[in-house]
């Protein structure tokens, strides 16, 4: 068993804090991504986990055993770095080897465990190069490789493939992905970006200076993020966010509700489960989230104005301002009121791809709807 444990953890150097009162559960074979910002902590909590930094309070276990005092080389880990850390002037082959000889492994085994992690990774015909020799992606395969012939209780990535150009990075990605669910190691993976987040990892822990923010499976995270940042941090292009106040929130039959917006007076019709999570709240401060792939030129895909896959939709009128043709969806920013929405295009279902300057009326899908306190950006649910 491996689990990785993290039981109010925290790291500060000097009077700054960088971790607070981190509190984690990777369970056995899983694949977790730790995700935020540049300096959020996560690449901080990784290297406590390696033991590469010291906690400053908390405790730290893996598989059941607290390892706060165990050294790096005790704690049957394999740790993955953003810069390959190859010894230059080793062949591939002695790069394999090299952390197999220090564990004094007997030579008949170090052969078929760097032959098996070579043919898992490609990397028979290598063997014999020098890392000046490969291309970036082959060096993160060499990199991976070091760490699969120790067979280690957990794999540590650190933003491995950060150097890669973007094609490299969607192999790699499913290649270590693939790897993971053939070795079924623990697996903590570190990165800033949140497309690799959300393709990788079984759960991902989204981060911000020091703070876990929400742990879930990709589309929990996505489709119910926990607070303003969650929301925005997560998705491509990120959600559109309108601030506004509750108000009319006895609407025909107490089914609908509406929250005006403050800039521009947008009215903005709340879904059943929305009104009733807020009855009783008028004038409460709020942000409307509205995610890209919600908002849809009325009639598309055969539905016509007022519903849409069941759910209700509301016209809005944009005047579009840009246009971003990706070939398989276009992205237009329109500007609503006073409002820039951020709106995805499917260019196969549109009649022409919007102009510049033209006026574009939009669809919202009202139950795609996300609201949060605008005082302490947390989501607004029912029950809430």
């Amino acid at each position: 068993m491996a689990e990785v444990t993290l039981r109010h953890v925290q790291k500060s150097f000097g009077p700054v804090t960088v971790i607070e009162d981190l509190d984690l559960d990777v369970e056995d074979h899983e694949f977790m991504v730790l995700v935020g910002p540049s300096g959020c902590g996560k690449s901080t909590a990784l290297r406590m986990i390696a033991g590469l930094e010291e906690a400053t309070g908390g405790t730290i276990e893996i598989g059941g055993r607290v390892v706060n005092d165990v050294p790096p080389k005790d704690r049957d880990i394999a740790m993955v770095f953003q810069s390959y850390a190859l010894y230059p002037h080793m062949t591939v082959r002695e790069n394999l080897e090299f952390g197999l000889k220090i564990r004094k492994t007997p030579a008949t085994e170090m052969a078929r465990l760097v032959g098996e992690a070579a043919a898992i990774l490609g990397l028979g015909e290598y063997l014999d190069r020098k890392p000046k020799q490969l291309s970036g992606g082959q060096r993160q395969r060499v990199a991976v490789g070091r760490a699969i012939v120790r067979q280690p209780a957990v794999f540590l990535f650190d933003e491995p493939l950060s150097n890669l150009d973007a094609k490299l990075r969607v192999q790699m990605r499913a290649e270590i992905s693939r790897l993971q669910k053939q070795l079924r190691t623990t697996t903590v993976y570190v990165t800033h970006d949140q497309v690799e987040a959300m393709t990788m990892g079984h759960r991902i822990a989204v981060m911000l200076k020091g703070k876990l923010q929400q742990v879930g499976t990709p589309l929990e995270v996505y489709e119910r993020p926990a607070n303003l940042f969650v929301a925005g941090f997560i998705g491509t292009p990120p959600m559109n966010f309108l601030p506004g106040v509750l108000a009319g929130l006895a609407g025909p039959g107490g089914d609908i509700a509406t929250a005006t917006v403050a800039t521009g007076g947008l009215e903005l019709r709340l879904p059943a489960r929305l009104a009733a999570a807020t009855r009783g709240q008028e004038g409460r401060r709020v942000v409307v989230g509205i995610r890209p792939e919600n908002l849809r030129e009325p009639g598309w895909g055969g539905g016509a104005l007022g519903t849409l896959g069941g759910n209700a939709l509301q016209p809005l009128t944009a005047r579009v301002e840009f246009v971003e043709p990706l070939g398989y969806e276009v992205i237009v920013h329109g500007r609503v009121g006073d409002h820039l929405l951020i709106a995805k295009v499917d260019p196969h279902r549109a009649p022409a791809t919007p102009a510049t300057g033209s006026e574009l009326t939009m669809a919202l899908q009202t139950d795609a709807i996300h609201l949060f306190d605008a005082a302490s950006e947390q989501r607004i649910a029912p029950g809430a």
